[in-house]
Formats: structure tokens, C-alpha cells, sequence
């Protein structure tokens, strides 16, 4: 049997548009003789819907879209369809992450998701009802062994210690499965390709079963979908991978399964490149936007993420804006200017001084007998801050903010500020990375200035000022903050690692006393395996770690 790998990148909610997609996949799969084509998890609705599947109208809309693809396969070939299906008993949750198999004009067999991750970004538990029970499917020559994404998640001899009671492959390799296949929503982070792609490898090689993956592809809202679906045959060798980070379509003939190729390389820079161009594509084109707008300074972060926006959108729909103030170098703004240039895009130049003193004038009587401090730093960010909304709101772009992990982390960003904006693109990208990215964005010529990439690092509100005058350098800062956020360690951790304990209990304070601006971010695109935001849920008003009482609000 011929079977399609359909790599689709569906939209959440958008039924009709997800449908229509996988009809396309499905005739163009059958053009090469395929008997089977295979979508990604809740291919039907999106990954993930989250709330929406409170609704009883989109869970209606969902089973009627099932019943319109399962008609069409009279003359496609059949499918293997991610959608959520009712639960019908009178206990539980309300619904099921399910696989169907349609054929023939009708639905012929459903599989429900056994296991419902909670971890992470994952919170299927609070919407789905497990499986009752797991069982092998006869179709053409085959017995299928089907689950979706976690379900292949738990094998007692790959992992140390595995989260739940069961597990769904063994259970359908008992049950008589010759051949596995998986529908995943697996979400990218960096370091998680080589462990996925162990784990298949393990499964295969196992049970000595031929296995096909099938990933979503795409972004939705934070989350990114790298694809990278792959078939296997009984020895763990691989036999097909689709693109990652594309939407692309693989025919898989089984009586071939002894034809294989050599595995595919990881490259992390470039991987974290292509998740960010493709996440804020996605986050632009999904959320009805064409245009961009946002601020450059003449440094490496807003040149970074302008550079990402242009692989992403092209150069026409990119609006930089420089906005010197009494502060900014002359270099810094030629470097802004350069970038504009290199990178094709428009660029306007809006001046803050005046606004700023008028500021001052006008908080003057208010403020009288304190010197300046960081308040007047902040409110030339939030000037500019609201320049870009003012555009966004004349013109319909959306509005990019340009911070970096680190400086999140650390609090180094003004609410209403530099933090103003619909999207924060590179805000799960700490600071050492940024270079790193910004030399790949090089690779091939000068885009981004040479002395963007040079220069120390200043937020050039105060005459003179560096980063480091507040913080540690960059390189021990993310090195400290990866242990913390990421890795999860103590305090004594960190220290052992060999960074200096005064600094580790200072970094520590800062992400702690910062929880409250973090919480009023723009959403940002999750490259790493602990991103601020829905996959790491902290309280703001705790006494835990660092925190006493109520931080300055800055």
C-alpha cells in the first residue's frame, strides 16, 4: 500500500480553510497513486484550540467538516483525520482528541488519545476524556496500530521515569499491529529533535514494527510546529522525512520499507532561525495582519528582529522607525539607517527630544526637589512606545517588539515601553543567541551593521550607558539565567557550577521581582524548553524565593 505523509499547516479554528487543505493534500496524494494519506493531531480544527472547545457550535462544526471530508473520499483516497469527537457516556469531559479513518464515503474507525499531557504548554486534561480502550485496525493488508502524539510518549525502557500507568504502543503491538502510525502537534524547542528522533528510533527498533510520523507544521499564537514527519521501517532506519518547518507532502510505498536513506543532520542555529521566520509569518498572516511596524535603534536586537521580519513578510511590508533621543549616538543612528537600507524597508525617523521635555516641563512641578533617575530613562521608552501604537492604529500594522529573553528575565524592558507591542519575537532568545543569529542572518552578505555586532550593548537613555553598568556580561547573565529557568536549579546548583554566589542571588532576585511585567508582555514565539508565558505559569504575588513585597513600578 502506498500511504501519504500530509504535513499540513492548519489554522485553529478555521474548519472550512483546514478542510479545504486537507482536500487538496488528499487529490494531489491520490495523483500519486496513494491509498492512505495521513494528517496531524486535531489537523481538522487546529493545535491547539484551547477554549474553543468550550463551544458547542465548534465541536458541531468540526463533526459536520469530518462528515464533508469522509464524502469526498469516494474518489480520494482514504484518510486519517485529527478531530475531536463527542463523548457520549454520562461521565467525564466533554470531548475526545480522536483519529478518524475515513473511507469509502464514511467513517469506518475512531481511535480516542490515551494520554493527555499537563506539562509544559500542554493542558489536554483539561479538556479531554482519555481513551477507554486501544485497539489494531484492519485496513487493505495492514493491521494499523493508531495513536496521537503523547500516546508514543512513554515506553518504561526509554524513559526513566514514565508519567503515566500505560502504554499505548505496547498495548497495540500485542494486540497483533504491524504497523504503527502517530499523529502528532509536537511542538519545536531547541534540543528536542534529537530526542524525539531517539525515541521513534526506540519504538521502532522495539517492536520491531515500521512506524510513521506525522507532525503539524506551522505557528500558532507562541507555539511553533517544526513538521519533520518521518517513516521507519522495523529496523529503525529511516526510510522518508518531510521538510521541517514547511508544509510538505510524502508518499510512503511499504512493499519498499528495505529502501532506506541516511538520517537527516540538525543544525540548531538554523533550526532556531526558521522557527522564528515561520512563527512570526504564521502570527501575522493568522492573526489578519499583512504589514509590521516597529522600532529600530541601531542596535542588535531590533536589527535582528527587523532582519526576521524581512525573511518572513519581504522588505514591502516591514515599517522601521528610528527615534533618536538626546542620547543617541550619531553612530547608532546611522547603524538604523544602514540597517533600512541593507534590508530594503522603508524607514521613518520620528525625533523624541521635543516630546520629552515637554514631559519634563510638564511632570516638573510634580518632581520637584528629586534629581533624574530611571524614570525619565522610561519615559523616553514610553514615548516611543507610543509613537509605534499611533502608527499601528492609523495604518493597521502590526507592532513588533524587540527585547530579548534576557532582558525579560532580568526586568531590563519598560512597561508601556520598549515592551509596547503585539508580538515579541525574539523574547525567548537570550542575548548571547542573538549574535549568534544575528551572524547567521550575515552568512551571506552584510544585512545587518557591522557595528550593531560590536558595539557594547546600551539602551542610550542616560549618557554613556552600557548594560553592563546593571548587569552581569551576557555570556555568565544567560548561563546563570538557562540554570534557573530552564533547568530548573537551586540556588546551591548554580553556585556549583561555578558562578559567583552574590551574582546568582542578584539574577535570581530580578526574574523573581519581575513576574509582574512578564505577565503583561506581548505574547512571544517559544524557541527554548522553558519560555515565559503558558509554559511556565509563576504567581506574581508569592514570597517563595526573592521577593519582598511590592516592586517599584518601573
Amino acid at each position: 500500500m502506498k500511504i501519504a505523509m500530509g504535513q499540513i499547516n492548519p489554522t485553529v479554528g478555521d474548519i472550512l480553510g483546514n478542510v479545504a487543505k486537507m482536500s487538496d493534500y488528499a487529490t494531489e496524494a491520490g495523483r500519486h497513486g496513494a491509498d492512505l494519506i495521513v494528517f496531524p493531531e486535531l489537523s481538522l480544527v487546529g493545535y491547539p484550540p484551547k477554549d474553543l472547545l468550550d463551544i458547542d457550535a465548534f465541536i458541531e462544526s468540526n463533526l459536520k467538516a469530518l462528515d464533508e471530508l469522509a464524502r469526498q473520499t469516494v474518489t480520494t483516497p482514504a484518510m486519517l483525520v485529527g478531530f475531536v469527537d463527542r463523548n457520549h457516556m454520562k461521565k467525564g469531559k466533554r470531548v475526545f482528541d480522536a483519529a478518524a479513518l475515513l473511507h469509502q464515503g464514511r467513517v469506518v474507525f475512531i481511535q480516542h488519545k490515551s494520554l493527555l499531557p499537563t506539562y509544559d504548554v500542554f493542558d489536554e486534561a483539561r479538556y479531554f476524556e482519555p481513551a477507554a480502550a486501544i485497539s489494531v485496525f484492519d485496513f487493505q493488508d495492514y493491521r494499523l496500530g493508531i495513536t496521537i502524539c503523547e500516546d508514543m510518549w512513554n515506553d518504561r525502557d526509554f524513559w526513566p521515569e514514565p508519567l503515566y500507568p500505560s502504554d499505548p504502543v505496547e498495548t497495540l503491538a500485542q494486540g497483533g499491529a504491524n504497523l504503527l502510525i502517530n499523529l502528532s502537534a509536537s511542538p519545536f524547542a531547541i534540543g528536542r529533535q534529537n530526542l524525539k528522533w531517539r525515541m521513534l528510533k526506540h519504538t521502532a527498533r522495539k517492536f520491531r514494527l515500521p512506524l510513521l510520523y506525522i507532525n503539524q507544521v506551522g505557528g500558532n499564537d507562541d507555539i511553533i510546529f517544526d513538521g519533520g514527519s518521518v517513516a521507519l521501517n522495523d529496523q529503525a532506519q529511516l526510510i522518508a522525512h518531510a521538510e521541517r518547518f514547511a508544509e510538505d507532502l510524502v508518499i510512503i510505498d511499504t512493499a519498499r520499507l528495505t529502501k532506506t536513506i541516511p538520517d537527516a543532520s540538525i543544525h540548531e542555529l538554523e533550526d532556531v532561525y526558521k522557527a522564528l521566520v515561520l512563527g512570526l509569518r504564521d502570527y501575522v498572516r493568522k492573526c489578519g495582519f499583512r504589514k509590521v511596524v516597529l522600532g529600530v535603534s541601531g542596535g542588535i536586537d531590533s536589527a535582528l528582529t527587523a532582519a526576521l521580519a524581512v525573511a518572513a513578510l519581504g522588505s514591502e511590508n516591514v515599517l522601521a522607525v528610528a527615534m533618536p533621543s538626546p542620547y543617541s549616538s550619531p553612530g547608532s543612528t546611522a547603524d538604523a539607517a544602514v540597517l533600512a537600507k541593507n534590508l530594503g524597508v522603508e524607514c521613518l525617523t520620528l525625533p523624541v527630544t521635543e516630546i520629552f521635555q515637554s514631559y519634563k516641563n510638564t511632570l516638573r512641578p510634580a518632581f520637584s526637589g528629586r534629581g533624574e533617575d530611571v524614570t525619565e530613562e522610561n519615559l523616553q521608552a514610553r514615548i516611543r512606545g507610543t509613537l509605534l501604537m499611533a502608527l499601528s492604529n492609523k495604518f493597521g500594522y502590526l507592532v513588533l517588539s524587540t527585547g530579548n529573553k534576557s532582558e525579560l528575565a532580568t526586568g531590563y524592558c519598560t512597561l508601556y515601553g520598549d515592551m509596547s507591542g503585539g508580538l515579541a519575537v525574539i523574547s525567548d532568545v537570550p542575548k548571547t543567541m542573538v549574535y549568534q543569529l544575528a551572524r547567521y542572518v550575515n552568512r551571506n552578505g552584510e544585512l545587518i551593521p557591522q557595528a550593531s555586532l560590536t558595539k557594547p550593548p546600551s539602551a542610550e537613555l542616560r549618557p554613556n550607558q552600557c548594560d553592563q553598568d546593571s548587569l552581569p556580561p551576557y555570556d555568565i547573565l544567560d548561563g546563570i539565567l538557562r540554570m534557573y529557568i530552564e533547568e530548573l536549579k537551586s540556588i546551591g546548583d548554580i553556585v556549583a557550577a561555578g558562578y559567583a554566589r552574590t551574582m546568582v542571588e542578584d539574577v535570581i532576585r530580578r526574574v523573581d521581582a519581575n513576574e509582574y511585567k512578564r505577565k503583561q508582555a506581548a505574547p512571544g514565539l517559544r524557541i527554548t524548553s522553558k519560555a515565559f508565558g503558558v509554559g511556565r505559569r509563576m504567581p506574581i504575588a508569592q514570597k517563595y524565593s526573592w521577593r519582598q513585597g511590592r516592586p517599584e513600578s518601573t
